[in-house]
């Protein structure tokens, strides 16, 4: 596989001159600077591009270009929104960039209760603790009936464990993990300019009132059949993200959770260049997947991979794995015989050596993820060796 390197522009504390040194062949980014929905220029593009090449690499894999909420819920300006993707896609088509990695997930884009979650060598992980999700989401975020869409267990750590730490304190930490920090960073709705982020997030949820699963599958369909044509004329490949975390939260629909779920947007528009992005993390994070077989299932629908994988808990919580762990290393395994034209990018390694000192984004340390880097190749290195 084509090893890639999520990169957040001119502007990101890692450099394209150190990820030419560590081994990185492509890059991974979006064109951050343009709000969501808006026409992304051929000229922009083709910057973006420049600039790259110009250090000795090149553009692999937009993650991503945005796909607006009015387009997920129907929004009354949704078909201009597409006419806009439409022409952002055509204007990548030109340049030559044709893999898109997006997501459909409404209103929140991953999320995670702590970032600097320690383990026992003295790094850190990005962590999910249900208990503490189902406190923001009861009493922080106070939606209507959330109660009723957590288990009795997940209640009870949430009354005796979380509840009697939760300052204020406390609670600006975990609003800030859930829906600010993990979010501004890749165009999401939330930034750290907003004053007032749980009000506003409750004004998004509010766009979804009505939108069941089947809606948003509809929805879904609609926005790639509008799409297909454009990618047909520049081959380009769309890859959806997986939901992260594959499971309903937040009384929003969840639409790309499991093996029902993929095979049922690959149906609805079979077209090949609708297809997937295999994050072995987010799927992972569900006990309900069995990984290293989705892989194998969905490789030929496959155009992207985040090599990465959780460890789901039997309380709901869970937290990011070893890069060596088995499940990943018969994922590379997969791809690197069916498909090692497709490109790879490590994600959300552990915080290491000082990366906590130096204000990464959330789950993308430098020395964490060059050392996810390394094992991976390490495997790809032995992968092709034993196929000779």
């Amino acid at each position: 596989m084509e090893k890639t390197w999520r990169w957040f522009g001119p502007n990101d504390k890692i450099t394209l001159d150190m990820l030419r040194q560590i081994g990185v062949e492509g890059i991974v980014t979006s064109l951050h600077h343009i709000p969501n929905g808006e026409v992304w220029s051929l000229d922009e593009v083709l910057k973006m591009k420049n600039f790259i090449e110009d250090h000795g690499l090149r553009w692999s894999v937009v993650e991503s270009l945005p796909v607006s909420e009015s387009i997920k819920y129907a929004g009354p300006d949704r078909d201009q929104l597409i006419e806009n993707y439409k022409e952002s896609l055509a204007n990548l088509g030109k340049a030559g960039v044709k893999t898109i990695c997006y997501n459909f997930m409404p209103v929140l884009d991953w999320a995670r209760t702590e970032l600097e979650y320690p383990n026992p060598d003295g790094t850190s992980n990005l962590y999910f603790n249900k208990a503490e999700f189902a406190y923001f989401d009861i009493h922080i975020l106070k939606r209507e009936g959330a109660e009723k869409d957590f288990d009795e267990e997940t209640l009870r750590r949430m009354r005796e464990e979380v509840a009697p730490r939760m300052d204020a304190e406390a609670e600006r930490r975990l609003v800030d993990n859930i829906i600010v920090k993990t979010q501004g960073f890749v165009n999401g709705n939330i930034s750290e300019k907003d004053l007032q982020p749980v009000e506003k997030f409750r004004s998004l949820l509010e766009l979804y009132k009505g939108i069941d699963a089947d809606k948003l599958r509809a929805n879904m369909a609609y926005f790639l059949n509008a799409i297909m044509p454009v990618c047909d004329e520049y081959d380009i490949n769309m890859c959806v993200h997986p939901d992260d975390p594959p499971m309903q939260i937040l009384g929003l629909p969840r639409i790309v959770t499991c093996d029902a779920d993929i095979q049922a947007f690959l149906d609805a528009v079979p077209n090949p260049h609708n297809g997937l992005t295999f994050c072995a993390g987010s799927l992972s994070a569900g006990a309900h997947n069995d990984v290293p077989a989705l892989a194998r299932k969905y490789a030929s629908r496959t155009h992207f991979v985040h090599a990465r994988i959780c460890k789901p808990q039997a309380n709901g919580d869970f937290r990011e794995a070893s890069h060596l762990d088995p499940r990943l290393i018969d994922v590379v395994r997969t791809f690197e015989t069916l498909r090692p034209e497709v490109p790879m990018r490590v994600d959300h390694a552990p915080l290491m050596l000082g990366d906590e000192k130096m204000g990464y984004n959330a789950g993308y340390s430098f020395h964490g993820r060059m050392l996810a880097l390394g094992m991976v190749s390490g495997m790809m290195a032995t992968i092709d060796a034993e196929k000779k």
